[in-house]
């Protein structure tokens, strides 16, 4: 998909929903929670009727909700209290309603006794009073997933999150390898300008359109795109495959513009880049997907069949993904022993070690910056415990924790941080980050710096490789 290579795409995958953090990508359908009878009582609000307010209409919202309350006390990585996640819950139902027109939403105060079934009941009540009161405003199902957003929010975990039914699917569409109708481009928008700038994959119905690398996107369709996000633009260039989308782009190089009809094909993104370059095989990895090993794997031997003085694997801006594409790819480099251990809430720890299948890929610098995060930190942490290879670039993200998904009957999923890791030394980076061997400072907001004639940490990585080959 066309988030994969955005240049800045470890600092929204982490600052925004952490899409692409070290997961268990072993989805779980969360059990339907036996309705519990409600149970009346003064709720605070003047002259209302509860009994007459209150059905069982909204049974299987409550079942979600319910699900998703025993859920987080059960399985997140630290003790959870139940007053945080009703308070959650009410503030931010009070919140949705007032950004739909409500000015001011009766949305009770809930206090936590400790019995689950009262603490559910409390949530269901709160819920159930939106929905009746509120319900034509907007709808039980937003309602619905508002309060769980407010529960999960309320822990202050930027990772712990709900994820709506399009979220979860452009997580699997992604980590799956990117599967869909399009016309091959990566986009990233430049942090100070604004302008969405594409960078076409070769061989693509962009590439063989005549995209160029830097070229910017003024309109799609007719659609100017100056003032909208970057899903905004990749839900316009996306379309049924086989349609035209008409391209309206200002080149790089001449600042002439001009409008590119592009057929939509169905794309498959791969999340690794490999070239052989001055002597080296450089691998730019995008993320951790279910395919990225396998990338990976073929990019290291093919570098070895020709003969190659070196390897750079570029993390830059890789924001994470799955914990066992991390440990496989980890093992391409590291013989034997430890890669990752994770730890959950009460402390057990399970441990992943290597698989066995190193490559002997040597002398390998892996580069990294500050959007290096979760799943990527897990590879570059093994190998600089194992000194296997050398790091260079700028301190990593230091995203420490790893998810779980759970789906929610509407389609979405619960992603939950469930446990802590280390590295093989035992070092917990989580808010600390990892130092690099060597510190080589670049700007990271500068789109299309990464492997280009101006990338000085690239440059530094090829004469570290030199340097160490004259030994």
């Amino acid at each position: 998909m066309s988030t994969r290579f955005r240049l800045l795409a470890a600092a929204f995958a982490v600052a925004l929903v952490s899409l692409g953090g070290a997961l268990f990508l072993t989805h779980q359908r969360l059990a339907d929670a036996d309705a519990d009878a409600f149970a009346g009582g003064s709720t605070g609000i003047a002259a209302l009727d509860l009994g007459d307010v209150l059905s069982s209409a909204h049974g299987g919202d409550q079942r979600m909700l319910d699900s998703a309350f025993r859920q987080v006390e059960k399985a997140y990585y630290k003790p959870v209290s139940a007053q945080t996640l009703l308070a959650g819950e009410q503030r931010e139902l009070i919140l949705y309603l007032k950004s739909h027109g409500v000015a001011a939403p009766s949305i009770p105060a809930l206090t936590a006794t400790g019995d689950e079934v009262q603490d559910t009941r409390a949530l269901n009540r709160d819920l159930e009073i939106a929905q009746t009161l509120y319900g034509k405003r907007t709808s039980n199902v937003e309602l619905t997933q508002a309060a769980i957003r407010g529960m999960l929010d309320s822990l202050g975990d930027p990772y712990t999150t709900y994820l709506a039914p399009r979220e979860i699917q452009s997580l699997e569409e992604s980590l799956k390898g990117g599967d869909f109708g399009g016309i091959g481009v990566y986009i990233v928008q430049d942090p100070r300008t604004k302008q969405v700038l594409v960078e076409p994959i070769e061989g693509t119905p962009a590439f063989k359109a005549g995209v160029k690398t830097g070229d910017r996107i003024l309109a799609v369709d007719g659609h100017p795109v100056e003032t909208l996000k970057l899903d905004a633009v990749e839900d316009l260039i996306r379309g049924k495959v086989g349609t035209t989308v008409q391209l309206r782009v200002k080149s790089h190089l001449t600042k002439t513009e001009r409008t590119v009809p592009i057929v939509r094909q169905q794309i498959q993104v791969p999340s690794a880049l490999a070239k052989r370059e001055d002597g080296y095989e450089y691998i730019r990895l995008a993320e951790f997907g279910q395919t990225s090993y396998d990338e990976v794997r073929k990019a290291v031997l093919d570098g070895k069949a020709h003969g190659v003085k070196g390897y750079i694997l570029d993390l830059r801006n890789n924001g994470g993904g799955l914990l066992d594409a991390a440990v496989n790819i980890s093992s391409l480099f590291i013989k034997d022993g430890t890669i990752v251990s994770t730890i959950d809430r009460a402390g057990d720890r399970d441990t992943k070690t290597a698989l066995h299948e190193s490559v002997g890929a040597a002398p390998l610098v892996i580069l990294v910056n500050k959007f290096t995060a979760s799943a990527s930190e897990i590879t570059a942490g093994a190998v600089q415990d194992y000194k296997v290879g050398t790091l260079i670039g700028t301190k990593t993200f230091g995203k420490g924790v790893v998810q779980s998904i759970y789906n929610t009957s509407d389609g979405g999923a619960l992603k939950i941080t469930t446990a802590k890791y280390v590295t093989p030394l035992g070092r917990d980076i989580q808010h600390k980050g990892i130092e690099p061997d060597l510190v080589v400072d670049q700007t990271v907001d500068a789109p299309m710096m990464i492997d280009s004639p101006k990338d000085l940490q690239l440059a530094a990585a090829k004469s570290y490789l030199r340097r160490i080959a004259r030994r």
